[in-house]
């Protein structure tokens, strides 16, 4: 929900932009890391889900550290002020020249994904005369029933090491000098909204911990990921995730001994519903069967609906709407010449008139960081809320 101000004073603005809502941003913040603190545990944030400067900003001055999946994220969060010491870096494909700047950079932990992965970085920090924190990053096999293009803990998946290369994993780290074991990293995927996931995935962490210490292996750090959902579709409602239910499985269900640390590694739970992209009508197009509302923003602003068939919540705020509103289904799509540029079919909208503003929902993760320049399209700028305006969202 929208105030009168911020409307007012979107309608000064040239679209489209992603809106963010910074109180929320600190709100959320906040109940996660209270959520956290009770049971000791790590948050690291996702940068990949949002690095836009302001987020990353607020993030660091909460305390969180940083999950980075590519060097450049990983400038991105020293640059930003995120403690070294609390930076991971994953990703299945680190390049030479990466490792080498995370090494130069004294960073925490390598979340390392292949055997090959743990020779090149023991011969990379060899060369430094440095020794690297590394953690095997394992698929626990657990089906995160979300999305496929979203589902990461399969053994099919590109991600982690398989169990049964478990063996070599603990002959390359004995035998890597420059190494030095830290714990276990597990990520199942994203946009998970059954809590019954996480059970399962404490239940094979326990076994996967328990293997490693009979491997004369101690493991300091289970690193569980992250992947909690957000209500997409009543973005006023939930707007906030519930951390304590989340964070209490990992308490009843993890095994953690004495002296080992949980780290979490959340991206979307934290940014997601910080943000709006906001457009405004093109034009109307009235057909037989079908009417449609062309923005001036699409898939080079907000792919996700266009890539993984993503919800988002769609208003048109500059009309009231309620229950006794007369409404017409539109579809609404965007400007880039593609056939897939649609953000939703058959949304039941005000009647809506050229200049409207449209407001498209709980676009704060993998929105702006997705945007393109394809159609040579200028890049989406940002704005930022001011406390006067007082949304709700």
């Amino acid at each position: 929900m929208f105030s009168t101000a911020s409307i007012a004073r979107f309608n000064q603005l040239e679209t489209p932009f992603y809106y963010y809502n910074l109180q929320l941003l600190q709100q959320t913040l906040e109940a996660c890391l209270q959520a956290a603190r009770q049971h000791q545990f790590h948050v690291h944030y996702a940068l990949k889900a949002n690095f836009n400067s302001k987020v990353l900003q607020a993030i660091q001055a909460a305390g969180m550290g940083a999950d980075c999946v590519s060097g450049n994220e990983v400038k991105a969060a020293i640059a930003h002020g995120f403690d070294k010491g609390k930076v991971v870096f994953a990703g299945v494909g680190k390049s030479d020249r990466e490792i080498n700047a995370a090494l130069d950079a004294d960073i925490f932990c390598f979340n390392v994904e292949s055997v090959q992965e743990l020779e090149v970085i023991n011969e990379l920090a060899a060369a430094k005369d440095k020794t690297a924190q590394v953690a095997i990053r394992i698929n626990p096999n657990v089906d995160a029933h979300t999305h496929h293009y979203i589902t990461t803990g399969l053994e099919e998946n590109k991600f982690g090491i398989n169990t049964w290369q478990l063996d070599e994993v603990v002959a390359t780290l004995k035998t890597s000098a420059n190494l030095k074991f830290a714990g276990l990293h597990f990520h199942v995927g994203s946009q998970i909204t059954n809590l019954e996931v996480f059970k399962n995935l404490c239940l094979r962490v326990n076994e996967l911990s328990e293997w490693f210490e009979q491997q004369q292996m101690p493991v300091r750090v289970l690193n569980v990921g992250g992947g909690l959902g957000v209500d997409y579709y009543q973005p006023d409602t939930n707007n906030i995730c519930d951390f304590e239910g989340y964070f209490n499985v990992f308490k009843q269900y993890l095994k953690v001994k004495a002296g080992q640390e949980v780290h979490f590694e959340l991206g979307r739970a934290l940014v997601a519903q910080s943000a709006s992209l906001i457009s405004r009508v093109l034009y109307v197009k009235n057909g037989r069967k079908k009417n449609f509302l062309v923005l001036d923003a699409g898939m080079t602003e907000l792919i996700r609906p266009m890539l993984y068939q993503a919800y988002h919540h769609i208003e048109n705020i500059s009309r009231q709407q309620n229950e006794d509103t007369a409404t017409v289904n539109y579809d609404v799509v965007g400007p880039i010449c593609e056939s897939t540029d649609c953000f939703r079919t058959g949304v039941a909208l005000p009647q809506s008139k050229r200049g409207d503003l449209i407001a498209v929902r709980t676009a704060g993760a993998y929105g702006e960081v997705m945007a393109s320049g394809y159609n040579l399209r200028d890049h989406v700028q940002s704005v930022y809320s001011v406390e006067q305006e007082q949304e709700v969202m």
